[in-house]
């Protein structure tokens, strides 16, 4: 059997900053959209220009509180072809970003950075 992933779901406080980081910040850009007035909840999918992978991003309306991230999930990772570039620019835009990293012996090969709902994104050197 093989198995393929969908898409990885996380819940947003306000979609709009969401979409907003994601589409500029990532370059992924919307592909469907599910409304559910009724039940007072979007589902927005990104994808990549490849679409490879999607990003489920759940608002669920008038939440007033930040989710609570917990402990347990680390963070989606990213790969880029200019690591130094993509860095500076996630500064630049004002981003939360942290410094560039590698693993110990290693020349820096990773950094984060935070969605506006304090999600872990990790962006790494394609090899």
């Amino acid at each position: 059997m093989k198995y393929k992933l969908e898409h990885g779901c996380i819940r947003v406080k306000d979609l709009d900053k969401s979409l907003d980081f994601y589409q500029n910040a990532l370059s992924l850009k919307e592909v469907r959209r599910k409304d559910f007035p009724k039940f007072e909840f979007t589902l927005v999918y990104l994808s990549d220009e490849n679409n490879n992978y999607e990003i489920e991003l759940t608002y669920n309306y008038n939440t007033e509180k930040p989710y609570d991230i917990g402990n347990g999930f680390s963070h989606f990772a990213l790969t880029v072809e200019n690591l130094e570039e993509s860095h500076k620019r996630h500064i630049d835009m004002g981003y939360d970003v942290g410094e560039l990293k590698g693993l110990p012996g290693e020349n820096p090969k990773y950094y984060f950075l935070k969605d506006p709902d304090g999600y872990a994104i990790e962006i790494i050197r394609a090899q």
